[in-house]
C-alpha cells in the first residue's frame, strides 16, 4: 500500500502539500517520478515544474533525494519506511492541472501525486484534508474516488481517506473541493452527479434532465440489451468561470470548464429548445461522457500502459477523438434534446470549417493524430495552412463512415455496430486496439472491403464525397458563398486580424493563397495605414469593406520595428458555407435517415 496525504496548505499562495510514504522502499534507493503529460491532452506539459520544494526522511532522519532528470528524483538507500514531503504550486485554472485559492481547490492526480517507481500496481490510499480555518468549514469533496469507509453520505464525500486499486486509477480521478452546487440523477440505474463550482445560477434540475437523456442514450448504444453502464457512479465536475471552455475525460468522471453564461438559468417559462451556448455545453458533456467507452476503456495499444515519461504516438486519434466528436451531437439528437434540423446545422458548420482549412490538403487525419504532440497541441501562426484537425475532420470521417456502412449493408449495419464490436472485443476484456483493426471491423460490419475509403479519408487528403453519402439518407448538401453583412462583394485581406496592446491591427494568421500573402505580408506584421488613412484593429475590416474586390490599396505596416510599404489587391471571399437540408426523398432513404437519427433511449 502506498500512502498519500494531500493538504491545501496555503490556499492564498496556491500551495498544496503532499506526503508520500513507501513502507518498503527499494533497497538500492527509491526512485520517484511525476508524469510529464495527462491522458486525453496530448502534449508534454512538464508538471514537475510546479513542485516548489521536496525533501525525504526515514526513521526520523533526513534522506538525501536528488533530482536526476526533469521529472525524476532518486533517494539514497534507507532503513524503514520512506516519506517524501513536497509542495505543489497550483494556479492552473484548467481541466488539465491543479488550482487552489480561497474559493475552491481542484487537482488532477498527474499534477500532484508522485509515482514510487516499482509500485505502479500497488494499492493506494490518499488522505485529503480540509484547509485549516473557519472559512473552509463548509468545504466538501467531489470525486469519483472511492471513500475508504465505503460511504458517500448524501452522495457528496467529506474530507478523509480515499482508495484506488493502483497508481493509474488514483490519477484518473480528478478532485474538486469547495462549496459547489451538487445535484444527482439516475441513468440506467447508475447514480450520476453534477457538481458546479464558481458563481452561477444554473438550473440544476434542467441540467439533470438533459444530462440524463444523453447519458442513457450512450449507455444503450454500447449495451442495447442490458443497458449496463461500466461504472458504479459518475461525476460531472463543472467549473463555471467568466470566459473559458474545455473538458477532459476520465474513467468515471469528467472535468469541464465553461463560461457561467453557458449554463441554463431558471425560468418561469422553461425553454424547451437549448440556447446556442447551452447546446455547446451539452455537446461538450456528451463528448466527454462518450469517452467513458471510447479511449478510457476502448484504448489504442499504444496507450496500454501509458508511458508518462514521453509522447505516446498513435495514428488512431482521428477515431478516439474524431469519432467521439461525431457522436457527441448525434447523441443529443437521438435523445431528443435537439432536433434533426439543429443537428444538421451543427454538422454543416463543422464541414464548412474543415473545408476552410488549407491544411486538409497537406495532412491526413492519421498524420494529424500521430503529430498531435508537436503540431495540433502546439499550433503556430501557420497551422491553418499546414495541419488538419483530427477532431473536426475526424468527426467528418466518422459521419462518412457511418453513412457508408449503412449504405453498403443496405441499412442493416452502422457505425454503432462497429462501436459495440470494439467494446465487446477490446473494451470489456481490457485489450488494446492495434493499428488497422478499426478498419477491419468496419469492413466486416459493412460486408464490403472499405480499404479504399480509409485510404482516401484517413490516410489520404482527398475531400470526402459527402453529398452522395448524404443523399442515401435523404439529406441534401449544398454550398453557397459566405456573404458579408456589409457588402455582397465581400473583399478580404486573406488574413486573421487581432489587436495588439495598442489596439493596432496585427496579422495573427496569413492564409495561403490570400491577398496579404501575395502582397508580401506575414503573420506578426502590424498594418498602420491603408490608402493613406490610419487604421486600427477596430476599423480595419470596415475600411476594407468600403472598397471593392480587385482594388489595389497602398499598405503601410511594421514588421517588428521596420517600416514596410507594399501594394495589396483585394480578393473575393473564397470561403463557402455548407448547408444541409432534409430532402423530399424516397421512402427507403427516409427510413435510413430515421434509423440514423432515431432516439436510443426509452421515453
Amino acid at each position: 500500500m502506498i500512502h498519500y496525504t494531500l493538504t491545501p496548505k496555503h490556499p492564498a499562495a496556491h500551495l498544496f502539500e503532499v506526503t508520500l510514504t513507501v513502507e518498503n522502499p527499494a533497497a538500492a534507493g527509491q526512485r520517484f517520478m511525476l508524469p510529464t503529460w495527462i491522458p486525453g491532452s496530448y502534449m508534454i506539459r512538464e508538471f514537475s515544474r510546479h513542485i516548489v520544494s521536496l525533501h525525504a526522511a526515514a526513521s526520523g532522519a533526513p534522506v538525501a533525494c536528488t533530482k536526476i532528470d526533469k521529472s525524476t528524483w532518486q533517494c539514497a538507500p534507507c532503513q524503514g519506511a520512506l516519506t517524501l514531503c513536497y509542495e505543489v504550486y497550483a494556479w492552473d485554472l484548467s481541466v488539465r492541472g491543479a488550482h487552489l485559492d480561497d474559493s475552491h481547490g481542484f487537482f488532477n492526480g498527474t499534477s500532484v501525486f508522485l509515482l514510487a517507481e516499482g509500485f505502479r500496481d500497488a494499492p493506494c490510499e490518499v488522505d485529503i484534508q480540509r484547509p485549516v480555518g473557519e472559512k473552509y468549514a463548509k468545504w466538501q469533496v467531489a470525486s469519483a474516488l472511492s471513500a475508504k469507509n465505503g460511504s458517500n453520505g448524501a452522495y457528496t464525500k467529506d474530507f478523509g481517506v480515499f482508495i484506488a486499486a493502483n497508481y493509474d486509477e488514483l490519477i484518473d480521478h480528478p478532485v474538486e473541493m469547495g462549496t459547489f452546487t451538487h445535484a444527482t440523477f439516475e441513468a440506467c440505474g447508475v447514480i450520476h452527479h453534477i457538481a458546479v463550482t464558481g458563481r452561477h445560477r444554473a438550473d440544476m434540475a434542467r441540467l439533470c434532465r438533459d444530462f440524463q437523456k444523453f447519458c442513457e442514450a450512450h449507455i444503450r448504444l454500447f449495451e442495447p440489451d442490458t443497458a449496463l453502464a461500466p461504472m458504479r457512479e459518475y461525476w460531472f465536475l463543472i467549473m463555471a468561470v467568466g470566459e473559458g471552455f474545455g473538458g477532459l475525460e476520465h474513467r468515471d468522471s469528467t472535468a469541464l470548464l465553461v463560461s457561467r453564461d453557458d449554463l441554463p438559468v431558471p425560468s418561469s417559462t422553461p425553454e424547451e429548445k437549448p440556447a446556442a451556448a447551452y447546446r455547446k455545453l451539452l455537446s461538450l458533456a456528451s463528448h466527454e461522457y462518450f469517452h467513458t467507452w471510447n479511449v478510457k476503456r476502448i484504448m489504442p495499444t499504444a496507450f496500454m500502459p501509458y508511458d508518462f515519461t514521453r509522447e505516446n504516438h498513435t495514428r488512431q486519434l482521428w477515431f478516439f477523438e474524431g469519432i467521439t466528436d461525431y457522436y457527441d451531437d448525434l447523441m443529443l439528437v437521438r435523445s431528443n434534446i435537439i432536433t434533426p434540423l439543429e443537428y444538421l446545422e451543427i454538422e454543416a458548420d463543422i464541414i464548412g470549417r474543415v473545408h476552410a482549412q488549407a491544411g486538409r490538403g497537406k495532412q491526413s487525419v492519421a498524420e494529424s493524430s500521430f503529430d498531435a504532440w508537436t503540431k495540433y497541441y502546439r499550433q503556430d501562426e501557420n497551422a491553418v495552412n499546414s495541419i488538419v484537425s483530427y477532431y473536426q475532420k475526424g468527426a467528418m470521417v466518422g459521419m462518412a463512415l457511418d453513412l457508408t456502412i449503412r449504405d453498403k449493408s443496405n441499412g442493416t449495419r452502422s457505425l454503432d455496430d462497429v462501436m459495440r464490436a470494439l467494446w465487446m472485443r477490446f473494451g470489456k476484456p481490457g485489450i488494446g486496439v492495434p493499428e488497422g483493426e478499426i478498419e477491419n471491423i468496419a469492413s466486416e460490419m459493412a460486408g464490403a472491403d472499405l480499404s479504399a475509403f480509409f485510404a482516401d479519408a484517413v490516410y489520404g487528403t482527398r475531400d470526402i464525397a459527402l453529398a452522395e453519402l448524404f443523399a442515401t439518407v435523404g439529406v441534401t448538401l449544398t454550398w453557397r458563398p459566405t456573404v458579408s453583412t456589409i457588402t455582397a462583394a465581400d473583399p478580404t485581406l486573406g488574413a486573421k486580424i487581432s489587436a495588439d496592446a495598442n489596439g493596432d491591427a496585427k496579422l495573427a494568421q496569413v492564409f495561403e493563397g490570400g491577398a496579404a500573402l501575395a502582397a508580401g505580408l506575414s503573420a506578426g506584421d502590424t498594418i498602420v495605414a491603408l490608402d493613406g488613412l490610419r487604421v486600427t484593429a477596430a476599423n480595419l475590416e470596415r475600411r476594407i469593406k468600403s472598397h471593392g474586390v480587385g482594388e489595389t490599396l497602398a499598405v503601410v505596416a511594421f514588421r517588428r520595428d521596420e517600416l514596410l510599404n507594399t501594394n495589396l489587391t483585394l480578393q473575393a471571399q473564397a470561403r463557402q458555407t455548407c448547408v444541409l437540408t432534409l430532402a423530399d426523398t424516397p421512402i427507403e432513404a427516409r427510413a435510413r435517415r430515421n434509423a440514423w437519427l432515431q432516439p436510443t433511449t426509452n421515453t
